[in-house]
């Protein structure tokens, strides 16, 4: 493969990928992923389905990008569970 080519895909993966980085911090910040659960959802259902694609095409480029943000979904979609069995756990106050 290209020099060329594949430091722009890493660099384009790069600055595509620091938009979930942003708004991981921003979720670590609150204690609460600030995005709605479905976005998590057809993410994880998505870079899935992307990453079984960048595997089967040997893109290292789409591979790592697609591994990372598994991180990033996984940790939202625990802060969403966590965020609504605290609400169930709560006990009703008269």
């Amino acid at each position: 493969m290209n020099t060329f080519w594949l430091t722009l895909g890493f660099t384009a993966q790069a600055l595509f990928s620091a938009r979930f980085v942003v708004q991981w911090i921003a979720s670590e910040k609150a204690k609460e992923s600030i995005i709605p659960a479905l976005f998590w959802y057809l993410s994880m259902a998505g870079g899935g389905l992307l990453l079984i694609y960048a595997i089967h095409i040997k893109d290292p480029v789409f591979i790592i990008g697609q591994a990372f943000g598994f991180l990033i979904y996984g940790r939202n979609i625990y802060f969403v569970i966590r965020k609504k069995n605290r609400k169930v756990e709560q006990p009703i106050v008269p």
